[in-house]
């Protein structure tokens, strides 16, 4: 039996749910297991819940994330965005949740149930992003005006060659939990920290703390003798994803490179990979195969464009980054033109907002200022234009599907995962809502991320994440970047930020 270890600065995985307790005394997961039994009875007496009782209720106990078996949770009248076509969407339904699973929506549901008051919210499935380096939490917006040149010389030379494991772990964690403070419920980690097999097993338990469902994306790191990709995926898909049925999912971050991408097969761990040259795809045309998806792709050839669609592989767009730092043109038409529905992804925090309305805001607004501009040039027979619900599917279907997560969440679906986000319709960046797409796109941000359920379970409540000590999290974050900013022998200055390279 292999030996449980802990690293230095990590918590022990066995005692995550002290790791964010807000109360500094009795954790949330034993809080919860002395008194969800009471506070269920007596919320499905009274019919509704809210504060302390319902975050008992609904966070559950046992084991892992699973909750209290059988408990139930009824949303009641919200403005519900099902995205699934055979389900519908509904200005006034209700959701019923069992345990981490959605049961049944449709209008006037009753149910022994407790009940959340949905009205004057927008119920939708969780922002799911395909590509982010969230070990890079710790340093957010400390390249505000960076280049992709810049990026590669400060963050992935300079600032990942010092990083530690708790480094790693730290920004693993605030970065996870800032998407689901943004309603992100899904996230793939491309890690490419995998400076030594303890890099990767503390990035993979700040996933693991943070309560989020996430695609761990294995990488390479800091080139050097402790760096084991990519054969260490072996061991990580025996100790951490031996069953798919949990909240974290095993894939490769790879180089273009069909060697790793066979390591990656061999283990049944899809792959994900960084094309942003011209004709890089040739040398793997023979391995190009519906199990990968290509990040970026500004500068594909036609030939490359046929390729992976020919072969069903999958794009995933990070619009802001790729117009900030000087990847290309986001090819969001080009994608389409090929029949390729793109999802999104934040990229980096290094210098772009982590939350899903920026991007689906960049892509709306992008590809229409590029199909009207074609149209004044006299351009005949031109593709349609963006509406706000083909890029919220992106935000949220589209994702799913390049995460391989599709048949457990993307939609609400009876039977699949509650992943729900609740928007409030009630602030003033978008009252009166005249078309929740349109409010959702074009008004709303995180502000209006009122609630968050991760396979069932509160993760945010009232605009507030659930059982997470912000103290502990913040004193966590600066002593890991002073660290790391020190190391790296950056000067450092808030007034112009830490100006790394300069």
């Amino acid at each position: 039996m292999r030996k449980r270890t802990s690293t230095p600065g990590i918590p022990d995985p066995h005692q995550h749910a002290a790791a964010t307790s807000a109360s500094g005394g009795l954790s949330r997961r034993h809080f919860c297991q002395a008194s969800a039994v009471g506070l269920m009875a007596g919320a499905i007496a009274t019919g509704t819940l809210n504060g302390t009782a319902l975050a008992a209720v609904v966070q559950g106990s046992g084991s892992g994330r699973s909750g209290i078996r059988g408990r139930r949770v009824l949303l009641k009248d919200g403005v519900v965005l099902s995205l699934d076509p055979q389900v519908g969407d509904f200005e006034k339904a209700d959701i019923l949740i069992e345990g981490s699973k959605i049961v049944d929506i449709r209008p006037n549901l009753r149910a022994s149930a407790a009940v959340i008051d949905a009205s004057n919210m927008i119920v939708m499935p969780g922002f799911v992003d395909t590509h982010r380096h969230i070990w890079e939490g710790i340093l957010r917006s400390i390249l505000p005006n960076g280049l992709l040149s810049d990026y590669q010389r400060d963050i992935t030379g300079a600032a990942r060659a010092v990083y530690r494991p708790e480094d790693a772990y730290a920004g693993n964690l605030v970065s996870a939990l800032g998407a689901i403070n943004a309603g992100i419920t899904t996230l793939l980690d491309w890690s490419h920290i995998g400076n030594s097999p303890k890099h990767t097993d503390a990035a993979i338990q700040g996933l693991r703390d943070a309560g989020i469902r996430a695609v761990y994306a294995y990488g390479s790191g800091q080139a050097g003798p402790q760096n084991q990709f990519p054969q260490d995926i072996r061991r990580l898909r025996t100790q951490y994803f031996s069953s798919d049925d949990q909240l974290l999912t095993l894939a490769m971050a790879a180089g273009i490179n069909a060697d790793h991408w066979a390591v990656a097969r061999e283990v049944n761990a899809p792959i994900t990979v960084h094309v942003n040259g011209t004709n890089q795809l040739l040398p793997v045309a023979d391995a190009m195969r519906p199990d990968v998806t290509y990040i970026h792709c500004p500068n594909l050839s036609d030939t490359e464009w046929k390729m992976i669609a020919d072969t069903g592989g999958n794009v995933s767009i990070a619009c802001p980054i790729e117009m900030e730092m000087g990847h290309g043109v986001p090819p969001i038409q080009k994608a389409l033109d090929y029949g390729i529905r793109p999802s999104l992804s934040a990229d980096v925090e290094t210098e772009i907002p982590s939350d899903f309305f920026a991007q689906m805001r960049a892509v709306f607004t992008l590809q229409r200022m590029q199909i009207l501009a074609r149209q004044r040039a006299g351009e005949q027979n031109l593709p349609p234009l963006l509406t706000v619900r083909d890029v919220i599917e992106y935000a949220t279907i589209e994702g799913a599907k390049d995460n391989r997560l599709d048949r457990k969440i993307g939609t609400l679906t009876p039977g699949k995962e509650a992943d729900i986000v609740m928007l409030r319709m009630d602030r003033i960046n978008v009252m009166p809502v005249n078309n929740v797409y349109g409010a959702i796109v074009l008004g709303m941000d995180t502000s209006n991320i009122d609630t968050v359920f991760i396979a069932g379970k509160l993760m945010k409540w009232k605009g507030e994440l659930v059982g997470v000590d912000m103290r502990r999290i913040r004193r966590l974050v600066e002593q890991s970047r002073d660290y790391v900013v020190a190391q790296a022998g950056w000067p450092r200055t808030l007034l112009g930020g830490y100006l790394p390279g300069h």
